[in-house]
């Protein structure tokens, strides 16, 4: 189980996080592109996929944790319940997605720096 803190303490050990709003609820932005807002429920967040299959996958993949809404149809987003989710997996989700969103320049020193520690 994730708290909202822990999620802001995985996501902002990234380079160029900000902590900011979306939607009237906390977020995490990269240059300004959202990676994950806390849902109006305090129970679940919604996490940014790369695209329209990778939400299909992880939906599939584990319906116990993740899951959506009529309202994120068409939306490449998945919602994702913090009582469910596992830290390494949550881990794993938001370092793809950041891969995906953040500008060229930081996903290439992000994707650097994982190289260099699995030596």
């Amino acid at each position: 189980m994730l708290t909202w803190a822990q999620v802001v303490d995985i996501v902002t050990k990234l380079p160029e996080v900000e902590v900011g709003s979306s939607y009237g609820t906390p977020a995490l932005k990269v240059k300004g592109k959202l990676l994950v807002r806390l849902k109006e429920d305090g129970e679940s967040v919604v996490v940014r996929t790369p695209d329209l299959d990778s939400k299909e996958a992880l939906l599939a993949a584990d319906p116990e944790v993740f899951f959506t809404t009529t309202h994120y149809d068409g939306y490449a987003a998945v919602l994702v319940r913090l009582s469910r989710v596992r830290k390494k997996m949550f881990d794993g989700l938001v370092r793809d997605v950041y891969l995906h969103v953040a500008p060229k320049k930081l996903a290439e020193a992000v994707r650097g720096a994982t190289s260099s520690s699995r030596r």
